[in-house]
């Protein structure tokens, strides 16, 4: 007889489940074994009694009761033998599989070999897209948003005049990618530590991982913000016009705010990520869009702030995100185990974290900065102003497209981590080709859109005849580069999520700066194509799969 969920008579150190039945209805009850890192004993605890569900329940409508981990933070690579999942999986509309369960039927699917081939290729991807579209959606919505307030910030700036549109062209993405490009490489750190973690069910260590990440951003936001406050005399040192340099300065300035909220938003949206916590980072950017919007109009028209006033209102912004995204980790329910307030470990293990942080930069840099070295390479071209502003319109388009893809690549790297920290070979392997295939057909759509528009696109951007008879010659070769584009970050991602950053940083290194820029100054300058600079962007890119083979890109 039980007596309010007591442990029932004859009760030893190892029992196995066991079940109590009672007339209509069967509750059940089972030991869960946790490791202790203080005693290293092992200890029995007895969680709750539950019901099973009734008929109309399912699996993700149940609330499961779960013991709370021991949450001694242990580096991840002790043996904590968590014997038991102890987080519940993220929440998802009623009727949805979780995260977990979902997971395991897709492994089981794939490794069903009674099942023929083409049966199990259907039903799998059946899984995998419901899972990816509750990933990638809110991902995508989230770097579409945050990539709006920048574009917005151009446009802005852009009404001003060519000036100020160059200036804008050249701080943002000459200047401010620079640091963007350091920071979010060296954020990627997290998304391979903290997927992994999560699937493996070290559910302590992310947010260590996470306030270790955020350490050393902000140590290198200090040298960044030198960097930012001389961008004048650098622009003029490498051969821009004194009159560019001296407009995008002004710009620049209002940004070093920006470097530290980078600083704190990319280890954040990352343990998120790896959560499968989409969803409230896009409420919260969509809302701040709103008030960036409202804020740049009255800054730059009203007050007459012009260029400093559209930069400092895009830093506010994104500090609004990081605070409102910080907030929901604290107060959520979805991070109780995974955030245990601050912690002196952050500051432990910096030398082995820097390592991999560093390596995840060098592969977002080489590829972030070889855009900003031909924005840089446009400037010195016959008619600067007309190449920097025309320049900028077919880079801000590919930015939204390219946006679209850094969302599948979270999406992608959340699968891939989560998988191989479960150990789920198959199903990592088999969610690469579904995510590669549907990034693909969707920049193929948004292409054909832009060469059938590529006669009116410019003027969302500028009002100037001139810059849309450039742009519409460069949007063929815009069109082409945004279906490569459509691949390749998401097996960046890809890479990411199984840790081999160095292994994309070399393909980086020969792609972009062997081949691409050398091809760039011959196109612009000896065969005087101007900004058709961009041709470039068609190289051969390869990049990891998790089989362990190579995927060979245009």
């Amino acid at each position: 007889r039980i007596s309010g969920g007591g442990e029932p008579k004859g009760h030893t150190s190892q029992p196995q489940p066991t079940s109590y039945f009672f007339p209509g209805r069967r509750r059940h009850r089972s030991f869960v074994d946790l490791y202790s890192p203080h005693t290293g004993q092992r200890r029995a605890e007895l969680p709750p009694l539950h019901l099973r569900p009734r008929p109309q329940e399912t699996e993700a409508g149940r609330k499961t009761p779960h013991p709370h981990p021991d949450t001694t933070h242990a580096p991840m690579a002790a043996d904590s033998k968590l014997q038991s999942p102890l987080l519940p999986p993220p929440a998802g509309s009623e009727g949805e599989e979780g995260h977990g369960a979902a997971s395991k039927r897709l492994e089981s699917i794939l490794s069903d070999e009674s099942v023929p081939w083409a049966r199990r290729m259907c039903a799998a991807t059946a899984v995998e897209m419901r899972m990816l579209v509750r990933l990638a959606a809110p991902a995508v919505l989230v770097y579409m948003i945050n990539y709006l307030m920048s574009m917005s910030t151009q446009i802005f700036s852009g009404h001003l005049g060519t000036l100020e549109l160059a200036a804008a062209s050249l701080g943002n993405t000459g200047i401010q990618v620079f640091a963007y490009g350091l920071m979010l490489g060296m954020g990627s750190a997290v998304e391979t530590l903290c997927g992994q973690a999560y699937g493996a069910n070290k559910f302590d260590m992310l947010g260590i991982y996470m306030q270790r990440s955020t350490v050393l951003l902000m140590a290198t936001g200090i040298p960044l913000a030198v960097l930012y406050a001389f961008s004048r005399p650098i622009l003029i040192l490498l051969g821009e016009s004194p009159e560019i340099a001296s407009a995008a300065a002004i710009f620049v300035y209002g940004l070093i705010p920006q470097i530290f909220a980078y600083a704190s938003n990319f280890p954040i949206q990352k343990f998120m990520q790896a959560q499968s916590i989409m969803a409230p980072s896009a409420y919260i950017s969509t809302a701040t869009l709103a008030v960036h919007l409202v804020l740049s109009y009255l800054v730059v028209y009203k007050f007459g702030l012009g260029l400093l006033g559209a930069s400092l209102m895009l830093s506010v912004s994104w500090w609004i995100i990081v605070i409102g995204q910080f907030i929901y980790i604290v107060t959520s329910s979805r991070c109780r185990l995974t955030w245990t307030g601050f912690s002196v470990q952050a500051f432990s293990g910096l030398p082995e974290f820097f390592k991999l942080s560093l390596a995840s930069a060098i592969m977002l840099c080489l590829e972030t900065w070889y855009f900003q070295i031909l924005v840089l390479i446009a400037g010195l071209l016959k008619d600067p102003e007309m190449a920097l502003a025309s320049l900028s319109v077919c880079m801000t388009i590919s930015g939204w497209v390219f946006m679209i893809s850094v969302g599948f690549n979270a999406a992608a790297s959340v699968r891939v981590s989560n998988e191989l920290g479960a150990g789920n070979p198959k199903s990592a392997a088999f969610s690469v080709v579904v995510v590669t295939v549907l990034s693909f057909i969707l920049a193929a759509i948004i292409s054909i859109v832009i060469l059938f528009f590529r006669d009116y696109i410019s003027y969302i951007y500028t009002g100037g005849d001139d810059v849309a008879a450039a742009v519409s010659k460069l949007t063929p070769l815009l069109a082409l580069t945004l279906i490569l584009n459509g691949i390749q970050p998401v097996l960046s991602g890809v890479a990411v999520g199984c840790g081999w950053q160095a292994f994309v940083a070399y393909v980086n290194v020969g792609c972009y700066y062997v081949v691409g820029i050398p091809l760039g100054c011959l196109l612009g300058f000896y065969f005087d194509l101007g900004a058709a600079v961009r041709h470039p962007w068609m190289v051969l890119d390869n990049l990891p799969h998790p089989d362990q083979s190579c995927i060979s890109l245009s």
